[in-house]
C-alpha cells in the first residue's frame, strides 16, 4: 500500500509542477496514509531509513507542500504544527479540526465548512481561518 502512496504523492506533486524529489514524495507518502495531523517529529520518526532528512531539509519540505496546497497545516494551543495532507487541492485550507484534550489527536472535520461571508469592518480583508472544535476523541472518551 505503501508503493501505491508514492506513486499518488509523486503524481500529485508532477502535476502541481514541483520536482519530485524522494523526501517530498516520502513526506506526502507519509501524510496521505495517516487519517490524522501529524507533528515535524512524528513524521521525522517514520521515513524509512534510507530517506533520513534532516530537521531543516524536513521543514523546508513541510512548507514547499504547504506553499503548493498539498498539504495544510493545523496550529495548535500547544504551540506546535500538525500537518495533514489534502486529498483535493484547494485554493486555501478552510474547514475545522478537532483536537483531543487527552491525547492531542488533530483530525479534519472535512464536513464542518467554514462559511465567511462576514461583514469586517471597512478596509479589513478576509484571508484565514482557523476553527479548532475540542474534546474528547473516539479512544479517549
Amino acid at each position: 500500500m505503501l508503493n501505491k502512496l508514492h506513486i499518488t504523492a509523486e503524481d500529485m506533486i508532477q502535476q502541481n509542477g514541483g520536482r519530485a524529489t524522494a523526501g517530498r514524495i516520502g513526506i506526502l507518502a507519509i501524510l496521505l496514509a495517516e487519517q490524522q495531523a501529524m507533528t515535524h517529529r512524528e513524521i521525522e520518526q517514520r521515513l524509512p531509513g534510507t530517506l533520513q532528512l534532516d530537521r531543516v531539509t524536513l521543514y523546508r519540505a513541510l512548507e514547499w507542500l504547504v506553499g503548493k496546497n498539498l498539504i495544510h497545516k493545523v496550529t495548535s494551543d500547544d504551540r506546535v504544527w500538525r500537518y495533514h495532507a489534502n486529498r483535493e487541492v484547494h485554493n486555501t485550507h478552510q474547514h475545522a479540526h478537532f483536537k483531543c484534550t487527552c491525547c492531542a489527536q488533530v483530525i479534519c472535520l472535512d464536513d464542518l465548512t467554514i462559511e465567511r461571508n462576514w461583514h469586517l469592518p471597512t478596509g479589513y480583508r478576509f484571508q484565514e481561518i482557523e476553527l479548532t472544535v475540542k474534546g474528547l476523541c473516539a479512544d479517549c472518551g
